[in-house]
């Protein structure tokens, strides 16, 4: 009898909610995810997060989606069975996937760790693989994954409030680190309290920053300081405060996706200030080149991180016990929370109980 080869042997039937056009409603989905392969991972699906990217994705707001399409990539779980060239990972672990599950692995952003900029980066969803197949998300009920995408959760942070953190939590760790704003003692701006925002303040506190919020709803303040532990708060319609605030900031995150004036943030920053832009308006933003001159400042962006950082952020968020504030709901209740996101009425990450709602949710 001739051995089966891995790719010979029979695809996994995947059970999922699915957006099947660009109206975005999601309904039960049955797929096929690959046999695990000699380098893969296999994971039950236990929790995954909502990211707002998961409703541009199913109306198709950015041009890019393919239907069906099933959306997560704040995804943690428990290996079930692990390829026979696996090193890092064995049956019984806790693990994580993020927003990619691919990339070529031999150009010059992959061998600096840096496959979040690979030219051929492969998305957790809606993508397509080496193999020529689709990639679908963590709305479902197992993961695929090369283990190189893995990444190990410390048994000390708890899988439901951890699951953001492989989006949100990186899209703002990566940027304190590498624009050098985290040295204790830094005052930092973080604009707009959501699910990055929120992350945001978690972060720069932990590296021992004074945070300031910045937020057009002065309701936020109570919540940002004594919740969530910022030192102040300004409220960027408030001319008074703002002007009160101008050159002081070191550096400034802004989560904001919306429209907004880039000026008056600019403003707040001290010589040699940066702006580091991880929201994404639909519309180019006006940038007066003035701003920036006086004051040798710099507007730049951010994008998740790769795999070595986004372990490194996961490993520093156990040490300091940093977790998303979530509202965990059942699978059934996911068209519900994608209205709600787009109202921003959630405080401040939606995760699907995955594990247990979504075999009763066919």
């Amino acid at each position: 009898m001739v051995a089966k080869l891995p790719e010979e042997e029979h695809p996994i039937r995947a059970f999922g909610w699915a957006a099947r056009d660009e109206s975005g409603v999601l309904s039960p989905f049955t797929f096929s995810r690959r046999a695990t392969g000699e380098k893969d991972v296999c994971f039950k699906v236990l929790y995954c997060g909502m990211c707002h990217s998961d409703l541009h994705m199913v109306k198709n707001e950015w041009g890019s989606s393919t239907y069906p399409l099933v959306p997560g990539h704040e995804i943690v779980g428990v290996v079930t069975e692990v390829g026979s060239k696996v090193q890092k990972f064995k049956v019984g672990d806790k693990v994580g996937v993020g927003c990619m599950v691919g990339s070529c692995h031999s150009c010059h952003n992959c061998t600096n760790n840096l496959e979040n900029y690979c030219p051929e980066m492969i998305l957790t969803y809606s993508a397509k693989y080496h193999d020529g197949t689709t990639t679908y998300g963590g709305y479902s009920d197992i993961m695929v994954v090369d283990e190189h995408f893995i990444i190990r959760i410390p048994d000390t942070l708890p899988l439901d409030a951890t699951a953001p953190l492989l989006c949100a939590g990186i899209t703002v760790y990566s940027p304190l680190r590498y624009y050098g704003l985290d040295k204790p003692g830094m005052h930092v701006g973080v604009v707009g309290l959501g699910g990055l925002g929120h992350m945001a303040v978690k972060f720069a506190k932990a590296m021992g920053l004074n945070v300031t919020v910045i937020s057009t709803s002065p309701s936020k303040k109570q919540e940002a300081i004594e919740h969530l532990g910022a030192d102040s708060f300004l409220v960027s319609r408030d001319q008074d405060q703002m002007k009160a605030a101008m050159g002081t900031m070191d550096g400034i995150i802004d989560t904001v996706s919306a429209m907004h004036l880039l000026m008056p943030l600019i403003g707040l920053l001290k010589t040699n200030g940066k702006l580091v832009l991880v929201g994404a308006p639909e519309k180019p933003l006006e940038l007066p080149a003035f701003s920036l001159l006086m004051g040798r400042k710099m507007v730049g962006g951010s994008a998740i991180g790769g795999m070595k950082e986004t372990q490194e952020m996961i490993d520093f968020a156990a040490k300091h016990n940093i977790t998303a504030d979530i509202e965990v709901i059942p699978m059934k209740y996911v068209n519900t929370a994608m209205e709600r996101i787009l109202k921003a009425d959630v405080r401040y990450r939606f995760v699907i109980d995955i594990g247990n709602t979504i075999s009763s949710a066919h």
